[in-house]
């Protein structure tokens, strides 16, 4: 996929159908059923009890009348409802490179809204810039898709002068507005005011909640590219600094690291997984970080057991607090 936006969504849209979803279709080969699970479920047999089987699903009657544990297996309605909430402030708009973070947000909406519709699921989103500018409900189908990468690209309303991005905002408006259990994916590179905290560990509380963090590797240090003017993207304020000072960039950096600790540290207390990628990331190996973390997520609720091989994501404070010490 090419770093520079295509100049349609459907241009978009063919191109990540052809190059990753294909791909991605083989490498889950049948397996997407027990990723994308939704909250019905149906009878389907009994069996016998087994080590870390679930003991609410064990059927009493059936017990009692073979004298051996009997639990009961379930198949779990495949539909579900997604929703994404995507932060469109003006920093996302940031990229060191050829590729932004608005890039990397669409691409990462596009092909998964349209993984999920075509297994029959519903998908909605939620845009912000400086407070809600648009809803879209919950929809179906590959046109559905293309309105919300349209939606995307639409022209955002100007902040208000030094006017920065409130999170929390976004977050406690869309816990009001989503009454039925979801699958939620907050996208944003979370610069915000402080206090998004609690209304994204609210809104984990009643859905299932996948943080997907982006960042751009020059936020975290300085080249040395001597004299520039840095401009806060959420309010306008420049600022001349000497990128030739090993001593501004330590203590950039530092204040970067401590940053970055903060906000992880935040992002598990809040009980949300986290899929964090970067302006330089590809799409394909991405998107199978999101599957790992499904499974790993999957694997937990029903056996609790380790992975394997540690992955290159992060899981819930919640969910760490549910894996075996050694």
């Amino acid at each position: 996929m090419s770093d520079v936006l295509p100049a349609s969504p459907d241009t978009l849209l063919k191109q990540l159908e052809w190059t990753v979803l294909r791909r991605l279709d083989g490498l889950l080969q049948g397996d997407y059923r027990t990723l994308m699970r939704g909250t019905g479920i149906d009878l389907a047999d009994l069996r016998e009890y087994q080590h870390a089987d679930d003991v609410r699903h064990i059927d009493w009657n059936v017990t009692a009348r073979l004298q051996v544990p009997h639990v009961r297996q379930f198949t779990e309605d495949r539909e579900l409802t997604a929703w994404f909430l995507l932060d469109l402030s003006g920093s996302i708009d940031f990229g060191s490179n050829d590729r932004t973070k608005l890039a990397v947000s669409e691409g990462f909406v596009a092909a998964l809204a349209r993984l999920l519709t075509r297994h029959g699921n519903r998908v909605g989103a939620i845009l912000y810039g400086h407070g809600i500018h648009a809803v879209l409900p919950p929809g179906l189908g590959r046109t559905h898709v293309l309105r919300l990468l349209q939606r995307m690209r639409e022209p955002r309303p100007a902040p208000a002068a030094g006017r920065a991005t409130v999170l929390g905002d976004l977050l406690a408006q869309a816990g009001a507005m989503m009454n039925r259990r979801s699958m939620v994916f907050v996208v944003s590179d979370f610069i915000s005011e402080p206090g998004w905290q609690a209304a994204l560990g609210r809104l984990a509380r009643r859905h299932e909640v996948l943080a997907v963090r982006l960042y751009d590797a020059s936020e975290l240090a300085l080249p040395d590219v001597g004299w520039v003017t840095l401009q806060d993207a959420e309010t306008g304020e420049q600022l001349l600094v000497d990128t030739e000072d090993p001593a501004f960039r330590e203590r950039f950096e530092a204040l970067a690291t401590a940053q970055e600790a903060g906000l992880r540290q935040a992002l598990g207390a809040a009980g949300v997984d986290t899929l964090e990628l970067a302006t330089d990331d590809d799409l394909l190996p991405a998107l199978l970080r999101f599957v790992a973390l499904r499974r790993q997520r999957l694997r937990l609720g029903a056996s609790r057991r380790l992975p394997a091989e540690p992955l290159p994501i992060s899981l819930s404070a919640e969910a760490r607090d549910d894996l075996p010490v050694a």
